[in-house]
This record gives structure tokens, sequence and C-alpha cells, in this order.
């Protein structure tokens, strides 16, 4: 994100710094669906007209979320839908307005999101010493702070994307990775990062002082259920702080293609593997780690730049197919809003929002939609389901498969 003050770091030294969880890692070897016949998109619905200000006004409660759908539990016999989440990491509006560009594809193809926001992005600079990061000096962010002009424009992109029917979860604050960092904090250093990104958004009034601005629509208390740690770092803390803290999930792992499950009692639902077209190895499913894997700079060749587009779309959508045609396990997609070379990682994930989010029995849906529809099925289905090994079919049908004997024990 473009900011008014960055630590100075040369760009290839702070990718191979990054590079050290997430890329090592990388390179290892009745139901929520609609109606048959519906579109994807969830039923519109619009919110209560009547606002009730929460705080200082920042926030607001106008009722149940627009745009929700409704989870119900698997028919006996019946095939998953095949879920697909698009998440962005840090979530705010700059110059290169790329959260309005994919707010507005994902209204296109019907792709509900989630928005991890950080939230030191609603916090001016001149407000910076409110921020106590955990074992750095007070103000301090390695992600800087946006300009007064970009905090307003991610304030109305997260205002309308909610409305959308999209998530708002949390990045947390300062990104700190590496020695010191995210990875090193105890329990309650967590507890306190968690309740200072909730504050910020819950008190950008009294930061900003813009007091006759619109109220987000949302309880910011009640909306951040999940998030993703900075560099997939510190989850192991993050999970028991995030749980007390009254978190649903939690996208800060390294998985495969198979389906959820819970983990300190969130819903662990990580990014995972994907081939690596034309590549020995898979490497995760986010735009970092395929810039890593390929020019390792934010600046590589132009003339390769149509390659990485090509390599990045092709690897999740070969990930997509051995999903939606073996074991129907959730695609989790994990994205900045950078232009990282010349841009080709957006268009790579525009093309996969398009071609995926429009197939039958697919739903392009929030983390916590998902999370909804995981809580919702019989313990006994996810069961089965996480049997199946990445692109693995049910060699006996998906009817038989997922028939359970569903009658009380007291019945029978």
């Amino acid at each position: 994100m473009t900011a008014t003050r960055r630590r100075p770091a040369d760009p290839a030294v702070v990718m191979a710094a990054l590079a050290l969880t997430l890329v090592v890692a990388g390179c290892s070897g009745g139901t929520a669906e609609l109606p048959e016949g519906a579109p994807h998109a969830a039923p519109k619905e619009k919110p209560q007209s009547k606002v009730r200000l929460i705080g200082d006004g920042s926030t607001s409660f106008i009722g149940r979320q627009p745009r929700q759908p409704n989870p119900r539990q698997l028919k006996p016999g019946k095939k998953p839908p095949q879920f697909v989440v698009f998440s962005w990491d840090g979530a705010g509006e700059d110059s290169k307005k790329l959260f309005s560009r994919f707010r507005k594809a994902g209204k296109k193809y019907g792709a509900a999101q989630t928005y991890f926001l950080s939230g030191v992005y609603t916090l001016p600079e001149k407000q910076a010493k409110r921020y106590s990061p955990p074992g750095h000096a007070q103000g301090a962010s390695d992600i800087g702070y946006l300009k007064d002009k970009n905090i307003r424009a991610t304030l109305k992109e997260v205002h309308k994307a909610w409305l959308d029917g999209s998530e708002i979860g949390t990045h947390f604050n300062g990104h700190f990775c590496g020695p010191g960092g995210v990875g090193d904090w105890s329990v309650e250093q967590w507890k306190s990062e968690i309740r200072q990104a909730r504050w910020f958004v819950e008190n950008w009034k009294t930061t900003t002082g813009w007091k006759k601005a619109k109220p987000l629509p949302f309880n910011y208390a009640r909306e951040m259920v999940g998030g993703r740690t900075p560099c997939l770092e510190g989850q192991t803390n993050l999970l028991s702080a995030a749980r007390q803290m009254g978190f649903r999930y939690d996208s800060s792992g390294n998985g495969k293609q198979v389906w959820p499950a819970k983990r300190n009692g969130l819903w662990d639902m990580p990014l995972q593997q994907v081939p690596m077209p034309g590549r020995k190895f898979e490497t995760l499913s986010m735009d970092y780690n395929f810039l890593v894997n390929q020019s390792v700079t934010v600046n590589g060749p132009a003339e390769k730049r149509p390659a990485y587009k090509r390599q990045m779309r092709d690897g999740l959508l070969q990930g997509f197919k051995r999903a939606y045609t073996g074991n129907r396990a959730p695609l989790i997609i994990g994205n900045h809003f950078e232009n990282w070379n010349g841009g080709v990682y957006m268009d790579a994930i525009e093309d996969v929002m398009k071609t995926v989010c429009t197939k039958k029995d697919v739903r392009c849906v929030s983390f916590r939609q998902l999370a909804d529809w995981l809580d919702t099925q019989d313990p006994r289905v996810l069961a089965k389901l996480r049997t199946l090994q990445v692109g693995e079919r049910p060699a006996t049908g998906w009817r038989s498969f997922l028939t359970i004997d569903r009658t009380p024990a007291q019945a029978r």
C-alpha cells in the first residue's frame, strides 16, 4: 500500500526476508447452496433503515448484513458445493484503486470476498502514537500509514463491500515479520494487537476528526471473527488469543486442498499448496508466493510478465479443477492490493474469479460464510469429507459416500 512513511528497505531484501516462512514452505513437494438454477450471487436484501450508532459513531448497527446465503445441511448423498474464497491482506484503497476494482469484480461475478483490513489503515499518521505494537516503539509500523485521502477512500470501500455481502476481517496492524515480530508474540501480546485493531476501526471518527462522515454499517466487535497473520507467522499463540477474543476461524496456516478441521476451537482455513505449472513443486495459493518463485523482485523483466500471469492463473485453475472434480475441498486464495510485476497477478486473479465463480455448483464466498456452512453440517458428514485426500473422489460415488444414517440412537 502507498503510505506516507515506511522504513527504508531494498525490495529484494524484503522479499527474501519475508520468503523465509512463506516460500520455503510453499516449495514443499438441505445445503447452503442456492436452489438448482438460481444465480450464484446470494439473494438481495435491504438492510434496516434505522441506524443505531455505536460508540463515537464510527460504526453502527443497521440489521442483518445484506446478501447472505442461508446455510442448510447437505441432503443425504448430496455432493457438496465447490466453495472458493478470495481474500485480501491489508485491504486499503490507495492510488492504485485495487480495492474498488475487485469489489466491483465481485459484484459482477457473484463473489463475496474477505477483506483482511489492517487496523492502522484507518489511523492517521498524526495519531500514530495511539498504536502500541508489542515489542516495538509506540507508533511503529512496518507498513506505514495511509494519507488522509486514502483513509477516506478505504472507509468508503469497506462500507460498500460489507453492503455487497463481503466480510471485513483483520490483518492486524503493524505487519512485523521475522525476528522480534509477530512470530515471537505471546498470547497476551496478540490479545493487545487484536484489541487495538478493533479499536482503530471502531474509533476512526475520534482519531480523524471526521465527525460528519457516514458510519460504517456494522458492529466490528461482531464482524471481526477471523484474520490472517503477517507473513503467516505466530499462528499458535494467535489461535489461543483469537479464541478468547471471539474469533471463529483463522487463515494463517500453510495447508493442502483438503476439507477444513478445527484447531484450538477455531476453523483452520489455511492457504493451500497449488500447482506451479512448468515446475516440479507446488506453492501457496497467494500472489506473493508465485512472485517469489518467478522474479523474486516486484519489478521482474517486462518480457516475462505475460508468462508470470499465465503461470499463476493456470496454477490456481488447476488447483480449482482437482477440487471441483475431486474431493470438493474449498479453494482458498490469498492476495494483496499491489501492482507487482506490472499488475499481472491482479489480472490473473480476476481471470480466475471470472472463470470459476460462474460455474455450476460453485459458491464464491467469504470465510465467514464458509464457517457458517461448516457449522451447520452434520459432524459425521464433515468427518467423511476430511478422509478424502487432495483431488480424491469417493470410490463408491458421492451418493453412497455421504449417505449417513441420521436417525437418533434412541429411536433405533
